[in-house]
């Protein structure tokens, strides 16, 4: 019942993690006004808004219009459940389990805006950057001294390769908005898990990438999001950093 509990919790902030999702790339108020259909605009109603039921009694259309609604609606929710119940079930009922989940809701967030819109808006990364050092001093976890050299050598690291590539491709490969989000990965989860973050963020990011060149015919110039990469590679340093740390040492130590 509690992992259920904490389940609808979760799909019930993914609901708003949808409205900000679309909202917030166009500089809306995610308060006002209220859910509504984006082709009809009418009203969405209490009983048509629950989280991931609505969307299969209605069978994925508005009841309004019958215009067709995205499946990225019940998915965020879903995932909105399964950080919420991931969270708890890591750290417990505790104000930093409730931390970790807004970490993870934000990286949702992020993921779907950078996947629509190739941006990572500076509402969410910058403000996570101070939120995520401000709990490193209430909790202890990273320390904040941690906290701290995650910032650093987070947005440093990326800083560094942005910089780099395009001065030697006189073009520019990663934008701001990528470093800010490392810079708050770090924040967060202290700079032992920047190195993690950054390795599986970019070997899933140049699977992806190569798979599309393949697939769709595209080239090496095409632009691919690499927020959504990083927020991948955050998660699994987060629930699974320390045993992929040790598995690398001890594979290279085999090695």
């Amino acid at each position: 019942m509690l992992t259920f509990a904490v389940f609808v919790f979760g799909a019930l902030v993914g609901s708003f993690l949808n409205v900000c999702i679309h909202r917030i790339p166009s500089g809306e108020s995610i308060a006002f006004p209220a859910s509504h259909c984006p082709h009809c605009h009418e009203p969405i109603r209490p009983y048509d808004n629950i989280p991931i039921v609505s969307y299969l009694v209605l069978r994925g259309r508005c009841r309004n219009c019958a215009a067709g609604i995205a499946l990225r609606y019940p998915l965020v929710e879903m995932l909105g459940g399964i950080a919420a119940v991931s969270s708890i079930y890591a750290y417990g009922l505790t104000a930093e389990g409730l931390l970790i989940f807004a970490f993870l809701a934000a990286l949702i967030v992020i993921t779907f805006i950078d996947v629509d819109h190739q941006i990572i808006p500076d509402a969410i990364s910058i403000p996570g950057i101070f939120v995520g050092f401000a709990a490193a001093l209430i909790f202890g976890h990273p320390t904040w001294l941690s906290s701290l050299a995650g910032i650093a050598l987070g947005g440093g690291i990326l800083w560094i390769v942005a910089s780099g590539y395009e001065w030697l491709t006189d073009r520019e490969g990663m934008g701001g908005g990528d470093i800010k989000l490392l810079a708050m990965i770090g924040a967060f989860l202290g700079w032992q898990a920047v190195p993690v973050t950054l390795m599986i963020a970019s070997l899933t990011g140049t699977v992806v990438g190569v798979g599309l060149m393949v697939v769709q015919r595209r080239d090496s110039r095409t632009a691919i999001p690499f927020g959504p990469f990083l927020a991948l590679g955050a998660t699994c340093a987060l629930f699974w950093g320390d045993a992929l740390i040790a598995w690398y040492i001890g594979a290279a130590q085999a090695a």
